[in-house]
């Protein structure tokens, strides 16, 4: 059985789609951009700070469920630009750290939604 998370604490899904789905002891979460969930709109700056915000609001949805970012076990990180990956690692280090980060994936994009820097979606457990 599956049980479809939302949070007023993340943006609004953008499409046909939920922020996440928890199905047995496992949270997916949907990819999460850059957007400001208390303005609905892309936070300005470059990829640190839209990194930051990417960070912030799975954190919520996260929290949403009953987890936290110790709980994470694969992310799927998506860049516009293969370049910005230093300072995107150096934001994601600051959430998780090294001793206890998940597996990872990152791949550059052709395009992101909204003509976001970073796209990340996670696996966490519940």
């Amino acid at each position: 059985m599956k049980h479809i998370i939302n949070t007023e604490n993340a943006p609004a899904p953008i499409g046909p789609y939920n922020q996440a789905v928890k199905s047995g002891h496992l949270l997916y979460t949907s990819g999460q951009i850059p957007i400001d969930p208390a303005t609905g709109e892309m936070v300005a700056g470059g990829v640190r700070e839209q990194s930051i915000q990417v960070m912030e609001n799975l954190k919520s949805v996260l929290e949403a469920s009953g987890s936290t970012l110790d709980d994470v076990i694969k992310t799927t990180v998506f860049l516009a630009d293969m370049a910005d990956f230093a300072v995107m690692n150096t934001v994601y280090a600051e959430f998780f750290g090294e001793e206890n980060a998940p597996a990872r994936s990152t791949v550059q994009v052709a395009g992101l939604p909204k003509g976001s820097l970073v796209e990340i979606e996670l696996v966490a457990k519940v």
